[in-house]
């Protein structure tokens, strides 16, 4: 008789690689960016527009006889420019809908609502719209609602501030908006965007260098980019992914490689053109980066010039490249060309 034993089998590896813990603070910080979106509604859509104006909703009417609202600039079947357009009524069904339990800024109501898409009387495909009810329990397919106008319309589809259940409602009241005149309407619509960033953590120790007075790049352990020093700094060769392997502190002058003179005004501006910006290389890097260069006329600004970092005061200092306020000129005589084409 004999007996045989099985080994155990060792445990499978874990698929989730170990991540080492960053030996600086990671920085996060609200990143809110804003703009104002400028644009002609165009032949077809200001027409739209201006009749929400004038408390009337209108749709584009297509060769086969469909009518769609909004309208649209070219017609669906055969794609040629939209030449008639008709009125619906401000009555209609909801198609389908979906509730919005806690309403966001800058939505129509602020308090919940439905959203729907509503099948005006007249047309023949749907606008997405909202529909003020109480609880979801008050709206469903089929729904018939209307349109309650805002007393004051700028040709925007919230001069429709929602639809409301029930057959008809109120003729829209006259406007009291100071609209300007013309058949083509220009709409300005503000556009904003907010997160929350996580700095890497290069970007991190690169950023409290700054804040405290320091300049920090990153040199590449392997690969092409051995050696080659990035400001700001990068975790990884972009040639070849190679990982950076040390941190270093650079010294605040350098060399313009390459500039242009600014000599056009725009909106926002802090300098009076003209002025130089100019990719500068910090002595000890490889890779020059943008900034400004005062404190001598812009004619005067070259390839070559060497240059060194102009600092607000410390009081001002934060998380910021702006910490430094622009580069100047040092006095000393220009590179020479050849130590620095390859930078370019």
């Amino acid at each position: 008789m004999s007996t045989s034993t099985t080994a155990p089998r060792p445990a499978p590896a874990s698929p989730v690689a170990a991540v080492p813990e960053p030996e600086s603070p990671i920085l996060t910080a609200p990143l809110k960016n804003s703009f104002e979106y400028t644009r002609s509604l165009g032949p077809v859509l200001s027409q739209f527009a201006l009749a929400l104006r004038d408390g009337r909703i209108v749709g584009s009417k297509s060769s086969g006889g469909t009518v769609s609202v909004p309208p649209v600039e070219f017609d669906p079947a055969g794609g040629a420019p939209t030449t008639e357009l008709v009125d619906v009524a401000p009555t209609g069904t909801v198609v389908s809908w979906s509730w919005q339990q806690e309403p966001l800024d800058p939505q129509p109501l602020d308090k919940p609502f439905a959203w729907a898409l509503i099948k005006l009387d007249g047309a023949d495909t749907s606008l997405l719209h909202a529909v003020a009810v109480d609880s979801p329990g008050d709206i469903s397919t089929g729904l018939r609602v209307h349109a309650v106008w805002r007393p004051a319309r700028i040709g925007r589809i919230d001069d429709i501030a929602y639809f409301a259940p029930g057959e008809s409602g109120d003729a829209a009241p006259a406007n009291e908006a100071d609209n300007p005149e013309g058949d083509l309407v220009v709409m300005t619509t503000p556009i904003t965007t907010e997160i929350a960033h996580s700095a890497t953590e290069e970007e991190s120790w690169y950023l409290e260098g700054l804040k405290a007075g320091k300049l920090y790049g990153s040199r590449i352990g392997s690969g092409v980019d051995e050696g080659r020093v990035y400001f700001p700094p990068r975790k990884v060769s972009p040639a070849d992914g190679a990982a950076a392997a040390e941190r270093v502190e650079l010294g605040h002058t350098g060399i313009v490689t390459t500039f242009c003179i600014v000599n056009v005004p725009f909106q926002g501006q802090r300098i009076k053109p003209p002025y130089v910006a100019a990719y500068v290389l910090l002595d000890g890097s490889d890779i020059p980066f943008l900034h400004l260069i005062l404190d001598c006329a812009a004619e005067d600004v070259r390839m070559g010039m060497r240059v060194k970092a102009v600092w607000l005061p410390e009081d001002e200092w934060d998380h910021s490249i702006g910490n430094i306020s622009h580069f100047a000129p040092t006095g000393e005589p220009d590179a020479e060309y050849e130590t620095y084409r390859d930078h370019l």
